[in-house]
């Protein structure tokens, strides 16, 4: 048997040595629980914030090289590609028990349209109070609740207008003719005009410039005349039906439209004003030239 004063020496060595064991594992445990709370950290920032982790899971090759060339590429992935965790523990889960068969996810093809409005709310509540950024955006998000993958392609992250579906909600409205019929809706309709008619004043005579930007009517819309999904061609019926009724029912004007002249046979479209040069090759074809200053009396 060990001795008494012998066992308790050795008591007290085996607690003090007990208690360095302590001190160590204490110190272990708050080293291993630091180290895996940065290396946590670490992994979730590189899963939420760095594309590279999307291209390390997914046969992104193709997706990621457009995503770089493309108008979004100073935002990472994840801002618009989002899961919940319940969605994120499901999809592993799923992984585990099916191996390498497809999975169904909304990440892909679903989410990113919901992330749109983070960054463009702005832009289009802009134009929905005060339309001076996007009227077009205002009018059919707030108020037609119309959803962005509607109007807008999403192949490899171009999210260019799909300016076929305009005539999926406006049956009635066909393009003109007049070699216009390749023409889209977009070409004449601009959703970030300021106007709530997302028509530009200019729009037409972009392409038309041989109409004159000064002189009489140069102030209205082409389209005030022009009904590029009616009557494209404007006639008598529209000069008088719009704004000219006194001029028609008195005067000289009246005595011609009633002998069956139309206002176009004498007023050049555009040019309207008839000059005195004008007047006498007009006139002499039925009798003496007048003064067409005399012609409203």
């Amino acid at each position: 048997m060990i001795p008494h004063k012998t066992r308790g020496k050795l008591d007290k060595l085996i607690e003090r040595i007990m208690e360095h064991v302590k001190g160590f594992v204490l110190a272990a445990f708050v080293i291993v629980f630091v180290l895996s709370v940065m290396v946590g950290y670490r992994y979730y920032r590189y899963t939420q914030d760095d594309p590279q982790f999307c291209v390390s899971c997914h046969l992104m090759k193709e997706a990621y090289n457009e995503w770089q060339k493309g108008k979004h590429r100073d935002v990472v992935c994840q801002d618009c590609h989002q899961l919940s965790i319940l969605e994120k523990n499901r999809l592993l889960i799923a992984f585990v028990l099916k191996s390498n068969r497809p999975l169904e996810q909304t990440h892909g093809r679903e989410k990113p349209w919901e992330a749109c409005r983070n960054c463009h709310m702005d832009s289009i509540a802009q134009g929905s109070m005060t339309m001076r950024k996007s009227s077009g955006h205002a009018m059919h998000v707030f108020m037609q609740k119309l959803q962005c993958k509607l109007c807008h392609k999403g192949t490899l992250h171009e999210f260019t207008v799909n300016e076929a579906v305009c005539k999926n909600c406006h049956r009635d409205k066909g393009v003109h003719g007049l070699g216009m019929e390749s023409f889209s809706c977009l070409k004449c309709h601009l959703f970030s005009e300021k106007k709530p008619a997302i028509i530009s004043r200019n729009r037409c005579t972009s392409c038309h410039t041989q109409i004159p930007k000064k002189g009489p009517m140069s102030g209205l819309f082409c389209h005030q005349c022009h009904n590029p999904h009616g009557v494209i061609k404007a006639g008598d019926a529209t000069c008088v039906s719009e704004c000219h009724r006194n001029e028609a029912s008195a005067g000289q004007h009246a005595l011609h439209l009633r002998k069956g002249l139309d206002c176009i046979y004498c007023h050049k479209p555009h040019t309207w004003t008839v000059g005195a040069d004008r007047a006498k090759k007009l006139c002499s074809k039925c009798h003496s030239p007048k003064k067409p200053q005399l012609f409203i009396y």
